[in-house]
This record gives structure tokens, C-alpha cells and sequence, in this order.
């Protein structure tokens, strides 16, 4: 009796002709008889050569020997041949071998594993290389011996060289073609912590394809490790809010990069340096006002191809944009300030050569922020930060030059930052004072009044002085609720004066930033200070610099004038040292001149008609107190002069006509108690001439 093998193979009978008693596909009977059965197995074979044959995907039976014993035409179409080339020719001639993959794939010949997957190329007729993605499946007979493998072929090359767009298209800028702000950060953190003999791919130049929108070239894109596409942001085309018409609010300032420590037991890279130029185009908002969005677009293109022709040559060089008009130039492996330095003298001079753009001859210059030390110490965000710093140093110094990274400076600067944050708390934690310098009258040297100044007593930097802080605060807007308080504060001590001595009447002059008459209502804040102290307004004086009369829509003139109508004096301080508009004279409610203390300098010299070296100095000096005075009188306003320190000074000032005084002569700034002792006639004699 013949039978079926435990495989479903047929067992032939002792007459030598076989006989089907089950099927091999479902092991149920046959119903009608042998041949049913084997148009049974005819049509299911018929159905796997189909598919193995009709595949989309490129197919290959290889046997232990590692020869293709049957291929699809899609596999050989993939490669450029045909069908019956492949039969018998070694997987390794279709398939490039590497060794992690040849030892993964003999330990699946050998039955150690059932399944194999990696990505893999494939060696074209042409020459040319298939990228594609391998599925190697092992085949076993009935007692699970290994027998076959499947090999399953997909060709992914267009998808590659779409994923290699896409990845250049996040790395590099979409208008200038420049690395972007995500593959300078990558490099920049290369270029901190790896070693020489490290460098890898990693920090290998992306090249730009030659066609990058466009299919069929090969784009090398390094690692792309850490990519965050999401930073691309801030670089695309001018006139957008992505475009050159803003500095992104990160730009460099905003861009946090995360530092990474080398783990323990790893060399750190002892004795490397790294060096940014970090620049920024001077007047590029003008041109984009001027002649459009457009014009700056083309000269931004233009910008950045001079920068890539003439800086990005060179193992180890960067030219990014990273937004705005904002680029960089990192050189890895630097060596030394003299090559950064000069590096960033031919990026000036280079920028300074006229720009032709669509008929325009478009001259531009750049400021160039330069930072070179050794790595070991340093991180990515230090860089950035310090480089920053110092890009606007060259925009303070005067533009179109480079400037060094100094620590000192910018300790200072990290000083100003530290205070300006510190400032708002301060004032809510009550680390502010205010002390009081006498105004004392020069004909019969009576205390007529006292300039209030605001003191920080900070816990770290002691006593700071008014120039230390007052610019800072002016600046963040802290000034508006910090020149509140101190005019409450102020206030508040005035009356107390006026309840100990009525006879007096001393008054309190208040310093009044421009800033508090633009950010606030300032009409409104003096009302209420007034109200709350008991204060009267004439013994209130507010004193303001002549900038400060220049505001927008004649703001500053109409709180001037509805101060004045309450009742409180208006001093114009420092007056001589600004625009010096003596026409406004005449139309604003003032009623006090303040001269700024460099025309008091003069009077320390020797006196007229003596031998002396600033004899004429102090002529000239003298004669120009003495016309304000007059001027001042004349228009019915009285003349406080500042900065007395000696009696000589103080009696040829008083000679001049001038009404009153203040300086270091009469008494240094200090608690209100000073005042109150002079006004008691204990100090009388100090005070005064």
C-alpha cells in the first residue's frame, strides 16, 4: 500500500505507481480520486509561481551553497539583467558582503536564527548602486534542517535619495543654501567634544547637491544625529515672519544647546582650540525698508555666497546662516587668536565691497563678534553666548569692525545683566534708599531744599550709586515703578521736614526719568504721592533732562504743563549738555535751570588774571555760566549749579549771580537726618560759604 511521508510526499506502493491518500496542503482525503488531487496540487503551485514571479519586490531561492537556484524578474530587473543570469551565480556578486552582515547570514544558513533583515547594496549591470532593503528568510525540510533561503529584495533608493532631501532641506537654509542654525549647533558640538583621531562622520562638510529639489542625485548628509528640524525656523525667505525681516527671538540669544559631559574613563580632547566669528549685517533693515523685501532676499543670497566662496574652503570650516541677517563662521581646531582675528578682518573687508543686485549697488558692512579658546572648559552655549556678547560690543563701538571676546568686559556685562533681573525683586524685597544732598543758597547759604537719590543697598555688591544702576532700569522699564517710590518715599520725608520745621518750607527735588512720562501717567502718580504725604505741591521740584522733552506727540509738554498747574517746580537738569533748544525756554513751564557740573570744572582752575595754565578755560567758562544766568533770569527762572567742591568755587559762582548750589563743599548725599540736623543749625557753619 503506498502512502504519504510525514513532509506530504507520496510513498509509492509495491506496484511502483504512486498513490495520493491525503493532501499535502490540507492532509484531508482526497474525495474523487488521485487525479483531483494533483489538479489540486497543479493549481496551488500554479498560484506560488505566480507570486514569486509577479512580485513587486525583487525575490531569490538560494540554496546552502549560497547560489541563486531561482530569481524573480523584478530582482533582476533591479540590478539590470536578466532571470537566467542569476540562476547559479553567488549571492555575493549581487549583493555587496560586509562583515557583521556575512556573520548574521551564516548564522542563518546554519540555522541559528529563522529571519534576517538589513539594508543593503545592491551592484548594478551599469556600475551604478542599489540601495535597498533585504529580508533573508530560512526554509527548513520535515525534520527542520535547514534547506533554503528566501531572499525578499526591496529597492528603497528613490526613498533614500528623498530622505537625503528632506534632511539637507532641514540642515540648510531654503534661500541662501547655507548650513542653518541645526547643522551649525551639530558642528559646533562636534567640534567641542570629539577628539582628533575620533572624527567621524559626524564632522565631515555636508555637501550641497547638484540638483537638491530634483531626483536621482545622491545627497552625503553626515550623521544627522540630533537633528532637531523644528530649528530651521527663523531662516527662510525674507518678508516672512521666518525671513530676514527680524532676528528670530532665539537667534543665537534664544538657541539653547545642550552640552554633553565626555563619560568617565573617556580622553578628554587636551589641547584643542575652537574658534566663531559670529556677524551681523550693519543697516540691512534700512535697505529691506527702502527697496523691499525682495532687494534684501537677493542681497542676502549674495552675502552668502561671497562668505562660502571665500570662508568655507578649509578642513574644518563652517559658513552658516543662522537667521535674519545673522551668520557664522566656526573654525574647528583653531590655533589661536591671531588666526581668528584675522579671519574676521577679511570677513569685514570682504563685506565692505559693493553688492550688484537687480540694478542696485548695494554697499553693506558687518559687524563681526570673535571668540577663540581651547575646548577643554568650554561648551557650546558658552560659545554662542560669549560670541553674541561681543558681536554687539562691535556694534556699540561703531560697526563695520571686529572685536575680541575680553572676560573682563564681559564679567561687566554678565554684572549689568545680573542686576537688571535683580532689580524689579529688589524693589519688592526693599533693598532701595533714598539719601538727601542739600540745595543751599549762595547769597545766605540756607538750606532751600535737597536733591533726592535713590541708593541699592544689594546684598552682594554693597552700596551701589545711582550711574550703576539707574541706566539699567531705565532700559528694562524697572524705572517706571523704581522713580514711583522713591517720588512717594520722597515725598513723604518733605513732609516730615515741613511738620518739624514750618518756618523753612525746605523743598524736595525729585529726579523724573523720560521713560516714566512716556510708560506711565506720571500726572497721576505725582497727584497721588501728593495726596498720600500731605505734601504741598510748591515744595515738590521734579527735575528732567532736556532728551526727555523730545518725546513722541508732545507727551512730555503736556505733563509738564498740567505738573506745573498743580503747583509743583519744573528744573530742566544738566541743562547745556543736550540739545541745548533755548527756544522751548520760553514755551515750557519751568522754572529752574540746572547746570551740568563740566561747566563748574572750569572754576576749579586759577583764578582770572593770575599766571596759570587754565586761566583761559576758566575765562571762557566763566563768561558761559554767567550768560546763562543772565539768560535764566531774565526769563524769570533761577539757576541751581551742581558739583561745588570749594569754597572758591562756590563764591565766584555766586559772583555769576547764580541762586543756589549743591556738592560735596556743602554736604555728601546721606539719610534724611542730615538734612534735618542743618536745618536745626547744628551744621550751619559746614553749610555754609
Amino acid at each position: 500500500m503506498n502512502g504519504i511521508t510525514t513532509d506530504g510526499a507520496t510513498a509509492p506502493d509495491t506496484t511502483g505507481s504512486p498513490l495520493m491518500t491525503a493532501c499535502p496542503t490540507c492532509s484531508a482525503p482526497p474525495a474523487d480520486g488521485t487525479d483531483q488531487l494533483l489538479d489540486a496540487l497543479r493549481a496551488s503551485e500554479s498560484r506560488f509561481r505566480a507570486a514569486f514571479a509577479d512580485a513587486g519586490i525583487g525575490m531569490a531561492l538560494i540554496d546552502s551553497t549560497d547560489r541563486v537556484i531561482e530569481a524573480n524578474p523584478a530582482l533582476a530587473a533591479m540590478i539590470g539583467r536578466e532571470v537566467s543570469e542569476l540562476v547559479r551565480t553567488h549571492i555575493h556578486d549581487i549583493i555587496e558582503a560586509e562583515d557583521t552582515p556575512r556573520r548574521l547570514y551564516r548564522e542563518l544558513v546554519r540555522g541559528e536564527r529563522d529571519r534576517l533583515r538589513m539594508e543593503k547594496r545592491l551592484k548594478h549591470r551599469e556600475g551604478r548602486t542599489v540601495l535597498s532593503k533585504v529580508t533573508l528568510s530560512l526554509i527548513r525540510d520535515g525534520a527542520g534542517r535547514p534547506m533554503y533561503t528566501l531572499a525578499m529584495v526591496e529597492d528603497i533608493t528613490e526613498q533614500r535619495r528623498l530622505w537625503d532631501r528632506l534632511k539637507y532641506q532641514a540642515l540648510h537654509d531654503p534661500l541662501t543654501r547655507l548650513p542653518n542654525r541645526a547643522l551649525f549647533f551639530e558642528r559646533l558640538d562636534a567640534a567641542c567634544l570629539r577628539a582628533d583621531e575620533h572624527a567621524g562622520p559626524a564632522v565631515q562638510t555636508l555637501r550641497r547637491p547638484a540638483n537638491p529639489t530634483g531626483a536621482g542625485t545622491g545627497v552625503s548628509t553626515g550623521t544627522g544625529s540630533g537633528i532637531n528640524t523644528g530649528s530651521s525656523a527663523g531662516t527662510g525667505t525674507n518678508g516672512r515672519a521666518d525671513g530676514n525681516g527680524g532676528r528670530p527671538a532665539t537667534t543665537v540669544r534664544a538657541t539653547t544647546v545642550r552640552a554633553t559631559t565626555p563619560a568617565a574613563g573617556e580622553r578628554q580632547p587636551n589641547g584643542r582650540r575652537v574658534g566663531l566669528c559670529y556677524l551681523d549685517l550693519d543697516g540691512f533693515a534700512a535697505i529691506n525698508e527702502t527697496l523691499g523685501h525682495h532687494i534684501g532676499d537677493q542681497l542676502l543670497v549674495a552675502v552668502a555666497a561671497r562668505l562660502e566662496i571665500g570662508f568655507a574652503r578649509g578642513e574644518g570650516r563652517l559658513v552658516a546662516r543662522l537667521g535674519g541677517d545673522e551668520f557664522a563662521v566656526l573654525v574647528a581646531d583653531s590655533e589661536g587668536n591671531e588666526q581668528l582675528t584675522a579671519l574676521a578682518g577679511r570677513l569685514v573687508a570682504a563685506l565692505q565691497k559693493p553688492f550688484e543686485v537687480a540694478g542696485h549697488q548695494l554697499v553693506v558692512t558687518a559687524s563681526v563678534g570673535v571668540v577663540e579658546r581651547p575646548v577643554e572648559g568650554t561648551t557650546p552655549t558658552d560659545l554662542v553666548k560669549d560670541a553674541d556678547s561681543t558681536l554687539y560690543w562691535s556694534k556699540a563701538d561703531g560697526r563695520a569692525r571686529w572685536t575680541l571676546y575680553d572676560p573682563d568686559r564681559g564679567a561687566h556685562q554678565l554684572t549689568r545683566q545680573l542686576l537688571t533681573t535683580a532689580l524689579r525683586p529688589a524693589l519688592e524685597r526693599g533693598e532701595f534708599s533714598v539719601e538727601y544732598q542739600p540745595l543751599v543758597g549762595l547769597a545766605d547759604g540756607v538750606v532751600h531744599g535737597a536733591e533726592a537719590l535713590v541708593r541699592w543697598r544689594h546684598p552682594r555688591y554693597g552700596t551701589l550709586s545711582p550711574d550703576r544702576f539707574i541706566p539699567l532700569a531705565e532700559e528694562s522699564g524697572a524705572i517706571v515703578p523704581l522713580g514711583k517710590w522713591v517720588l512717594e518715599e520722597s515725598c513723604r520725608q518733605a513732609r516730615r521736614w515741613l511738620m518739624e520745621f514750618p518756618d523753612t518750607e525746605t523743598f524736595v527735588s525729585v529726579n523724573l526719568a523720560a521713560r516714566q512720562i512716556w510708560d506711565s501717567d506720571v500726572v497721576a502718580d505725582v497727584a497721588q504721592a501728593l495726596e498720600s504725604s500731605g505734601l504741598p505741591a510748591r515744595l515738590l521740584q521734579l527735575e528732567i533732562t532736556e532728551s526727555a522733552l523730545l518725546g513722541p506727540g508732545g507727551r512730555p509738554l503736556q505733563a509738564l504743563q498740567a505738573l506745573a498747574d498743580m503747583g509743583v517746580r519744573i528744573a530742566i537738569d544738566d541743562f547745556g549738555t543736550g540739545y541745548s533748544n533755548l527756544a522751548y525756554l520760553s514755551r515750557l513751564p519751568v522754572h529752574v535751570l540746572k547746570l551740568d557740573g563740566t561747566f563748574i570744572e572750569g572754576f576749579r582752575d586759577p583764578v582770572p588774571g593770575r599766571p596759570g595754565q587754565g586761566s583761559r578755560r576758566t575765562e571762557a567758562d566763566e563768561q558761559i555760566v554767567r550768560a546763562m544766568v543772565q539768560l535764566a533770569h531774565a526769563l524769570g527762572l533761577t539757576v541751581t549749579a551742581e558739583g561745588i567742591e570749594s569754597a572758591a568755587q562756590a563764591e565766584r559762582l555766586r559772583l555769576t549771580g547764580c541762586d543756589t548750589a549743591q556738592g560735596w563743599y556743602f554736604a555728601r548725599p546721606g539719610e534724611a537726618a542730615l538734612v534735618a540736623d542743618i536745618l536745626r543749625g547744628t551744621r550751619a557753619g559746614e553749610a555754609r560759604p
